[in-house]
């Protein structure tokens, strides 16, 4: 079986911490040999980091999503820094800019998102970017903090356009693709997905969102990663056995502090 990595979950939310161990005995049937569990507030740190340590194949993330920026901007850099360095934690975010929501004020998603590159730079853990409707705003922080030093990211569970794609993928930045490949509407982003290059894609669920078809509208978890390996396998014409073992690599690349190989 075509072994695979759920590169963003969230199992800490109800619908998947409700039924842990059936979550992960379903992703071990399914071939998910490992997830990461993606902090979206610094102060519940501790849930991610105890989720991380009770299941070998779980790591986690460090960070303050867009939506709750406002709510965690005396969070400084070098507290991100401190947590980071728990064996567990192998990422930074999610954070970066929802101008769909706009649940926070711009500025102070700017500001988060900045804090989150700066603590990247420094401990060389990617950065996790959540980036919806903010392309042009988004790609040019990407570059003007590229240009104070360089730092590994992600654009996480991509829904962008092909001009933030590009822009990302000069500044050495990496792509995930999330079940919204396998909705109907989604030409625009399996076009995406079919020009990024083969050492630049990972694969997610961003559970319990967002579940592929044949489950959408279903509670997502980490075992459906396999319906969008599927369909990415298809989009870029190549066998499924070939993109496990493309986006198990790429992962262990970015996320290098798992160990993955």
């Amino acid at each position: 079986m075509t072994m695979l990595i759920d590169s963003h979950c969230h199992l800490d939310f109800e619908a998947l911490s409700s039924d842990l161990d059936g979550v992960m005995a379903r992703a071990a049937t399914a071939g998910v040999t490992g997830m990461v569990t993606i902090s979206t507030r610094v102060e519940n740190f501790s849930t991610y980091a105890e989720l991380a340590e009770r299941y070998e194949n779980v790591w986690c993330s460090v960070g303050t999503h867009p939506h709750n920026a406002h709510e965690e901007l005396h969070i400084e850099v070098d507290e991100l820094v401190r947590l980071s360095a728990h064996p567990r934690c192998v990422a930074i975010g999610e954070a970066g800019l929802d101008f769909f929501y706009d649940n926070a004020p711009r500025e102070a998603q700017a500001t988060g998102l900045r804090r989150h590159i700066a603590a990247a730079r420094i401990t060389g853990l990617p950065l996790v970017i959540h980036s919806r409707q903010a392309d042009d705003d988004m790609a040019a922080i990407l570059e003007e903090e590229a240009g104070q030093g360089a730092f590994p990211f992600v654009l996480h569970c991509f829904t962008a356009g092909m001009d933030l794609a590009q822009r990302a993928l000069a500044l050495g930045g990496y792509v995930s693709f999330s079940g919204i490949i396998t909705f109907k509407n989604a030409e625009e982003i399996r076009e995406v997905a079919r020009i990024v290059p083969s050492d630049r894609y990972l694969v997610e669920t961003d559970a319990p969102y967002l579940a592929p078809i044949p489950h959408r509208g279903q509670s997502n978890e980490p075992s459906y990663v396999r319906h969008t390996a599927e369909k990415l396998s298809d989009i870029r014409g190549i066998s499924l056995e070939q993109l496990g073992a493309e986006s198990t690599a790429n992962f262990g690349r970015l996320f290098s502090k798992t160990g993955v190989r």
